[in-house]
């Protein structure tokens, strides 16, 4: 898994309405420029590189080391394709926060409108989200999430996180076409600029034991499983790193009740189960750890760390002019492009290899 580095520090304030209106045209064009030359993969591969997707945010005029990038540059994509989002066969669904509820609805209003499996892109949704969520507990809690998929079966995903104690954001990378198991090393990329200390990663390949054990305890008689349980908390060092004063006994035996009258095949399957969020996995992984002789991995898997200026004036103001003028250039050279005349996309291509 490549792994980089990348400061996001929470910043106050929006994108004004003049900026976010110039970003969304901006975004339409770069996007057509792909699927003119017909590289709509090399767009999804695009996004999901955390380089790539930082360098769209700062050519589309948003801070260049805030968190809010993420959010207003998947916002400025999403608004853009919105009108050609049909016939071109790239989807966005999410967003920020009560929005990223919603992408199920968002999907299937796709799904009816287009010929693909609605609920396939749904499920995906989910267990993406429920993985950087529960399955990696770094003190992070999602409060954004973008799915960008294709008619063809390509997608990537984009998530962040807020640590409201270090009040730090972490972006989640994933690229479907790398994704070989997806409770095993999946992401693409997870940005961060601080590297905590605690973190119950059950996706690292060091989890393998982990998981297996964890699936195993959601098919037993939750009695049995609780009894454990007691046991952990007795005798439980006072240096652990994970934390279970929040976890009661009867709410983990309510929720694997569910487990042990409907097993899951496999941890991937278990993560989907209603009540199954990051306590019972806290309490499960103890469980493996402590009595079954198989621990997990407490390494913290983040790693990662200006072309018309940025919102809050640096590294310059914002130049609405030139920015106004690289816009007309995109949409002059994709509209002779779409007549043959293809000069102009020629004449980009040769100028992008200088840099």
């Amino acid at each position: 898994m490549q792994r980089r580095l990348a400061e996001l520090p929470l910043h106050n304030g929006k994108a004004p309405s003049w900026l976010f209106q110039r970003m969304k045209r901006l975004a339409r064009e770069i996007v057509l420029l792909f699927l003119i030359e017909g590289r709509v993969n090399d767009l999804i591969r695009n996004l999901s590189d955390p380089y790539w997707f930082q360098a769209l945010g700062c050519i589309l005029g948003f801070d260049w080391h805030s968190s809010g990038l993420t959010t207003t540059t998947g916002g400025a994509l999403k608004e853009g394709l919105k009108e050609i989002s049909l016939e071109a066969g790239i989807f966005i669904a999410g967003g920020k926060g009560r929005t990223a509820l919603h992408t199920p609805d968002e999907i299937r209003r796709m799904a009816d409108k287009s010929d693909f499996d609605g609920e396939r892109w749904i499920n995906l949704s989910r267990l993406v989200a429920r993985i950087d969520n529960n399955a990696i507990q770094d003190g992070y809690q999602l409060y954004y999430h973008l799915l960008v998929f294709t008619k063809d079966g390509n997608w990537c995903v984009i998530q962040q996180g807020m640590n409201p104690d270090n009040r730090y954001a972490r972006r989640y990378h994933w690229l479907g076409e790398e994704v070989k198991d997806f409770v095993n090393e999946p992401h693409k990329a997870i940005c961060s600029e601080k590297f905590e200390d605690l973190v119950l990663n059950l996706v690292a390949k060091d989890s393998e034991g982990t998981r297996k054990t964890i699936t195993q305890l959601s098919r037993e008689a939750p009695d049995r499983v609780v009894k454990d349980w007691e046991k952990v908390i007795l005798y439980l060092p006072a240096h652990h790193p994970i934390g279970v004063s929040e976890i009661k006994p009867q709410n983990l035996k309510s929720i694997l009740l569910e487990t042990y009258q409907n097993p899951p095949p496999d941890f991937q399957s278990l993560l989907l189960y209603k009540g199954v969020g990051a306590k019972t996995l806290r309490a499960l992984s103890l469980i493996s750890e402590l009595v079954y002789g198989q621990p997990p991995s407490f390494k913290d898997p983040a790693r990662f760390s200006f072309a018309h200026g940025g919102k809050d004036g640096h590294p310059y103001p914002v130049d609405r002019k030139l920015y106004d003028t690289s816009i007309d250039i995109l949409e002059k050279a994709i509209k002779r492009a779409k007549l043959g005349q293809r000069e102009e996309i020629n004449a980009l291509r040769r100028l992008s290899s200088f840099f």
